[in-house]
């Protein structure tokens, strides 16, 4: 089966990566929880090599951990008035395209539902923890259909979700305006709209509609472009995109909003059920009134020389 030619191995990348996120509130903020997802992975085709993350005014508490999905995540607390936050991580990671995986290896997906669903003496599949619908990625029927032409009977599963990544590419409209950050998947598919964030829950919602195993990936994009190259939607903060389970290839990374598999360009963050799980910065706080937010993110290549 031919594939695209991103699917090829290119050499390894080194990126330094710079995610800002500022926060000045319009009155004091008296009491303040934080929890970040900012810091790169370490995979088969990813190496962190160092990781910083500066905080302004200095936490009163902070500690960091790894949740259940492997992601290492900060906790952070204020109990005294501040009226700005700023949260700078800067990382450096060297990154490999994945291996592509074997596509005519891929079973037909009837047979991964089958090995996914759950019975009484059958043997537990850990991924199966992937299938249930979720706030952001619930199941519900409109999905499913949508999905279904994308998965007639005894079609191999990759090559499904292959051609449900290049539907949703060719059926969405790339528009910020159109949907918010609290957008669930019945919204975006009823709009046929949004940012990569609702493509994403688009397609874990339609694959798991179906029994299969999806997750949600966040990270980044290159900022610029090999010369010859086209800019991909989403470079300059923060990007999603899915991870399809197969029982032969383990989990393979799908991009709807690019329409394109995740090469070398890609830099990993967190992985989770839907952005609930990954979400880069998110808190809660007693006072603050409005607030203005500027979040910058630049991902650049660095000479390893």
């Amino acid at each position: 089966m031919t594939q695209d030619a991103s699917t090829a191995q290119p050499d390894a990348m080194l990126y330094r990566v710079v995610h800002e996120t500022a926060y000045t509130y319009a009155t004091p903020v008296e009491l303040a929880h934080h929890l970040a997802h900012l810091c790169p992975l370490d995979q088969a085709a990813q190496k962190r090599i160092d990781y910083v993350c500066d905080i302004h005014p200095e936490p009163e508490h902070r500690h960091s951990e790894a949740d259940v999905f492997g992601n290492r995540r900060e906790f952070f607390a204020y109990y005294s008035p501040h009226d700005t936050l700023t949260v700078r991580a800067v990382s450096l990671v060297q990154v490999r395209a994945p291996l592509a995986p074997d596509w005519d290896a891929s079973p037909p997906w009837q047979a991964v539902r089958e090995q996914l669903l759950y019975r009484a003496g059958k043997p537990y599949v850990a991924e199966a923890e992937f299938t249930f619908g979720t706030h952001f990625a619930p199941l519900f029927a409109e999905a499913g259909a949508y999905a279904a032409p994308s998965f007639p009977a005894d079609r191999p599963l990759l090559s499904g979700a292959l051609d449900l990544m290049r539907r949703i590419h060719a059926d969405f409209t790339y528009n910020p305006e159109s949907t918010e950050v609290q957008t669930r998947a019945p919204q975006a598919l009823e709009l046929r709209a949004g940012v990569c964030q609702d493509y994403a829950h688009v397609m874990i919602s339609a694959l798991r509609s179906l029994g299969l195993a999806a997750r949600y990936v966040s990270g980044y994009l290159r900022s610029h472009p090999k010369s010859g190259e086209e800019e991909l939607v989403g470079v300059d903060a923060s990007h999603a995109w899915v991870a399809v389970w197969c029982p032969v290839n383990g989990w393979v990374e799908f991009d709807p909003t690019n329409n394109r598999q995740p090469a070398a360009d890609y830099v990993r963050v967190a992985l989770g059920r839907d952005f609930a799980d990954v979400s880069p910065l998110r808190g809660v706080i007693r006072g603050g009134g409005d607030h203005t937010l500027r979040v910058g993110v630049h991902v650049s290549p660095v000479d390893p020389r």
